[in-house]
């Protein structure tokens, strides 16, 4: 297993969920149609916003060369510390999953364990979430879902970063 230790603002990159599942009771819009300009627009923002960081396979790692077809497919790269290990989800299953007002409903009150930085999606204007999801719909197969997030106790069975005692949040 090999266990890449990284400083907190390697390990705050990307705008990304950590998390499976979706809170609520959300349904599927099988009726959408994506905005051609919105769709641009969102791939720009997931690009420059650090969404693939975490939610692409091999992206950062890669140095942002994957193709867009595996974009935002979820990872099974997973981020450990005290909260578990969490990992970068599919974000095209999720959003598939949920309407356009759900996805801007969420995406203002969303809180999630690290890596992902919630605080920027919420900061996010209405404009910007609406491109990221009209992009993330438009991208096709959504693929797999990513690992399950596991507790503090479970030891991940793929590559995961540890955030170690020296750089907790609550240490800076």
């Amino acid at each position: 297993m090999k266990v890449i230790r990284f400083q907190t603002a390697i390990l705050l990159i990307g705008l990304a969920l950590s998390s499976n599942s979706v809170a609520g009771d959300l349904t599927v819009d099988n009726e959408f149609s994506a905005d051609p300009d919105l769709v641009e627009r969102g791939r720009y923002i997931a690009h420059v916003a650090g969404c693939n960081d975490c939610h692409t396979p091999g992206y950062a790692i890669n140095e942002g060369d994957v193709p867009q077809e595996k974009w935002l497919t979820g990872d099974d790269f997973g981020w450990r510390g005290p909260w578990g290990t969490t990992y970068g989800t599919n974000l095209r299953i999720f959003m598939n999953a949920i309407s356009e007002n759900q996805w801007i409903q969420l995406a203002r009150t969303l809180r999630r364990r690290p890596p992902m930085p919630w605080f920027n999606l919420n900061a996010m204007s209405e404009d910007d979430l609406r491109a990221l999801y009209h992009f993330t719909r438009a991208l096709g197969d959504p693929g797999l879902p990513a690992p399950a997030a596991l507790p503090p106790e479970e030891e991940p069975t793929t590559a995961y970063a540890m955030w170690t005692r020296g750089n907790q949040p609550e240490d800076q």
